[in-house]
């Protein structure tokens, strides 16, 4: 790997920060995989498995724009790669997604009494 671009580590601590996104919304995905089956069945844990895949999907994709911007910073001297918009679009429709089926979920179980009986115990 070669040296850092920035002397304070700007594009590392972007990268990092990307990191922590994909791997809470990993973790998120797992924990909807173990608790939405409980709630609505064994059908709803593929929710939750789609969400460790997109997840899965998202992390690789940080992880190759952080090697291909550093790359490039680090040959290119002072012209900045250009910033594509495909990585946050696709995080957004995600964490958009994960919202509006919990919104859904939780309709659901309050129209149908589950979600006072499973607070109740």
């Amino acid at each position: 790997m070669n040296a850092p671009f920035d002397p304070g580590l700007q594009p590392e601590r972007t990268a990092l920060a990307w990191r922590r996104t994909g791997l809470a919304l990993l973790v998120g995905s797992f924990v909807a995989a173990r608790i939405l089956p409980e709630l609505l069945g064994a059908w709803s844990a593929l929710l939750g498995l789609t969400g460790v895949v997109i997840a899965g999907i998202l992390l690789a994709m940080i992880h190759r724009r952080y090697r291909g911007h550093h790359g490039q910073l680090t040959t290119a001297g002072d012209r900045a790669p250009i910033a594509e918009g495909r990585l946050i679009a696709a995080t957004a429709a995600f964490v958009f997604g994960g919202a509006l089926v919990s919104i859904i979920v939780v309709i659901v179980l309050a129209v149908s009494g589950a979600l006072g009986a499973s607070l109740a115990r």
